[in-house]
């Protein structure tokens, strides 16, 4: 179930980390895509709910990579 209660959403996310993340890494961070640009890599993509996330978030945290931000930016319905 997702923050507004709703089971069936799935928000994007928007993560920022310093650093290069090689987008052959994009499978080990559930399938989102990576960008790298000025020192920072972009990883944005769907995230199914708050358990997922905090996956995501294990993953850059045992790559010891100082994270930036981490913002929703959309919610679509399935």
């Amino acid at each position: 179930m997702t923050e507004n209660g709703n089971p069936d959403c799935t928000a994007t996310y928007r993560i920022q980390v310093e650093g290069q993340v090689d987008a052959s890494w994009s499978d080990w961070f559930s399938g989102m895509s990576c960008a790298y640009g000025d020192g920072i890599t972009t990883l944005i993509g769907p995230v199914v709910d708050q358990a997922a996330l905090r996956g995501v978030l294990f993953k850059i945290w045992d790559l010891n990579l100082s994270l930036i931000s981490v913002n929703r930016v959309d919610e679509t319905r399935s």
